[in-house]
């Protein structure tokens, strides 16, 4: 099952038969697998990893850091789940360190992602202070290098 999800991760659109050949298992058995995967909610999504600026799109996008405190008994998750709802937010994790939780979130502009955090965040209940990074430049995302990869200057050796 590793083997699968370890190739889909990489290539979500590579085809049963190639990844049948890839794991010795019968392209029945991995469309079955998939299948299953896909129903038990173990594959979440399909997704496609897109170098916005090479597309010519001015996105924003910037790291914010919560401190959080806890007064029902709730706990990190009824925070973290009423904070994913917004549109804003790209991702949410649980964190260790000074804060609590870290928010990639992406705006049209900084100014945009300044009143996200200043009119949605900050006025939460639970959230105590922010820290906002915003992101200068991205070289890779979910393992995948957005920069062209230097071609070789030596020149060919032939006898």
């Amino acid at each position: 099952m590793n083997e699968i999800l370890e190739i889909i991760e990489q290539d979500p659109k590579k085809d049963p038969s190639e990844i049948a050949l890839l794991t010795g298992y019968s392209e029945k058995e991995v469309q079955t697998r998939i299948k299953e995967l896909e129903d038990s909610g173990i594959i979440r999504k399909y997704k496609a990893v897109i170098d916005w600026d090479r597309v010519g799109e001015e996105y924003v996008y910037a790291i914010i850091e919560l401190k959080i405190t806890l007064g029902d008994r709730s706990g990190y998750d009824k925070i973290a789940h009423r904070i994913a709802s917004f549109n804003e937010v790209r991702s949410i994790r649980l964190i260790s360190g000074d804060h609590d939780l870290s928010l990639t979130v992406r705006g049209q502009s900084m100014k945009d992602v300044a009143f996200f955090v200043a009119e949605k965040i900050a006025t939460l209940d639970q959230v105590q202070n922010t820290v906002t990074h915003f992101v200068l430049k991205t070289y890779k995302e979910d393992g995948v290098p957005l920069f062209e990869q230097e071609k070789s200057r030596r020149l060919a050796i032939s006898p």
